[in-house]
């Protein structure tokens, strides 16, 4: 990064995708809110299935992009929050409860509960990425908010916990360190995506997120304000481009521009008399373009909206959430945006679907406004988050940044 801008404690954040990198850079108003001044973004390269798969090429991406940012910005950035799609999040969901002598609960009282349920997992095989207490309970009463200040014998607590495997995490992490970056926190990509599209009924009454990005599928459940499931599935948008290129024999550029220009999982009368230009691989000469009617384009792209959907459906009820979460579905990622995508959710989920974008932020272009960039506006939500939080929990969260304690600390803040 230029060494010559100036340090400005601006919220920075990374989206660092299968097709695409982005960095945007944000200051927090007086108001609390957030005002880009910085943006950033390229295509992904050194990235397959939201892993990374060569290290040079990933770094130099995120170089590309973060430089872009602070040039526009017009300061240096230290820390970035960065999503986490790949290591196949998984969610985890822990019950403990600890004896607290009948005594008035204190902050150490629910740091030392959280602290004994994040230990529950293997630090060898996963890595945790978040610890997210869901509700709590004294002496088996639930549906306690904040227990601090009450009164009891034991007190409980419902944790989320959201782990990814320990080497695509590690790769990721050295990508952003041969940046000279730190990591000021992880997120996983559709609880990113959902800060930035859902609005707050839809948290509170329950709502599944569907981010479909480039190389992945992520679901994220809400419910009573809180994340309380993701799921990650190895299927996207460039999965799509590659059933296209090797359907029509055309190369991957070529199949990403018909997609994006003329692709629809819904086919019309007029498909079949539509014809649609198709250079062939291996042939320079645009006049050896063959002709297909636009129909047998969409049953080459139908055919995999469709399996992703039925996946995600196989998914949900596996979780139980399918129904706990209630009919409404939002979904977001740039292989959103493909015509029909809306329908053909609604027909295989059986729920209400609408289609997501980031909410308004002040000094966003609109061209970065679209639901290809949720993620990277929801992780600068979720930066000011910890910002704008108590301040009561700060010196413990500094110092046991390294340690689960430290993203205890930061749940803490965030939801009291």
């Amino acid at each position: 990064m230029s060494k010559t801008l100036p340090r400005n404690p601006s919220i920075a954040a990374l989206d660092i995708g299968t097709t695409k990198v982005a960095c945007f850079i944000a200051s927090r108003g007086e108001d609390d809110e957030l005002h880009v001044t910085g943006v950033g973004h390229h295509r992904a390269k050194g990235m397959r299935g939201g892993q990374v798969t060569n290290l040079d090429e990933a770094e130099s991406s995120v170089r590309a992009v973060v430089d872009a940012a602070e040039q526009m910005a017009g300061t240096r950035v230290e820390k970035v929050y960065v999503n986490m799609s790949c290591g196949a999040p998984q969610s985890t969901r822990v019950d403990v409860e600890l004896a607290v002598s009948g005594h008035q609960i204190r902050d150490t009282d629910v740091r030392r509960v959280l602290d004994h349920g994040s230990a529950q997992y293997d630090a060898n095989d996963r890595d945790l990425i978040h610890c997210i207490p869901t509700g709590y309970s004294i002496d088996g009463g639930n549906g306690i908010i904040d227990p601090r200040g009450m009164y009891g014998d034991r007190l409980g607590v419902n944790i989320h916990l959201v782990t990814a495997a320990v080497g695509p995490s590690r790769n990721l992490a050295t990508v952003i360190d041969r940046c000279h970056l730190d990591i000021e926190d992880r997120v996983v990509s559709p609880y990113a995506s959902g800060l930035a599209c859902l609005v707050e009924d839809e948290k509170d009454l329950g709502v599944t997120v569907i981010d479909m990005g480039g190389g992945t599928t992520s679901i994220a459940v809400f419910m009573e304000s809180q994340v309380v499931y993701v799921e990650s599935l190895p299927v996207g948008g460039h999965h799509v481009t590659n059933d296209i290129a090797k359907g029509l024999s055309t190369p991957i550029a070529k199949a990403e521009r018909l997609k994006t220009v003329y692709g629809s999982v819904t086919p019309n009368p007029g498909d079949a008399r539509e014809l649609l230009k198709v250079p062939m691989v291996g042939e320079d000469d645009e006049t050896a373009a063959t002709e297909i009617p636009k129909s047998m384009l969409v049953q080459i792209i139908q055919p995999r909206l469709e399996e992703t959907f039925e996946l995600v459906r196989s998914h949900l009820e596996h979780s139980g959430f399918a129904k706990a979460a209630g009919r409404r579905v939002v979904l977001t990622g740039g292989a959103s945006q493909l015509e029909g995508v809306r329908d053909l959710a609604e027909l295989v989920l059986d729920k209400q679907v609408r289609l997501g974008r980031p909410k308004a932020i002040r000094g966003l272009p609109d061209s970065l406004s679209g639901p290809a960039f949720s993620t990277a506006a929801g992780l600068l939500r979720y930066g000011l988050q910890e910002h704008v939080a108590r301040p009561d929990f700060a010196a413990m969260d500094s110092a046991n940044k390294k340690r689960s304690f430290g993203k205890i600390g930061r749940w803490l803040r965030e939801n009291f």
